[in-house]
């Protein structure tokens, strides 16, 4: 059985992925409409799909610190895809 805190990280990794590939999802939908630059969607596309890989790299952080600065930069990434 698993612990509640295996489980919470997992949940996140989980959600963080499955937001990507929204991510994805909308910046093909964007693609096909003109007049919005292919450069904001990629930036977009870059933001939103790099917040579940450093999701996923905290979870195999060396030390608590490790961690904390790769949650942090998830963090700071959802912010610039908002």
């Amino acid at each position: 059985m698993q612990n509640e805190k295996t489980r919470t990280s997992r949940d996140i990794v989980e959600r963080t992925f499955s937001y990507a590939l929204q991510i994805i999802q909308l910046c093909r939908h964007i693609e096909q409409k003109s007049g919005i630059s292919r450069g904001l969607v990629i930036q977009v596309l870059r933001s939103g799909t790099s917040i579940g890989a450093n999701v996923e790299e905290a979870q195999a952080g060396q030390s608590k610190g490790d961690f904390v600065s790769k949650m942090a930069i998830a963090l700071k990434e959802a912010r610039e895809t908002r």
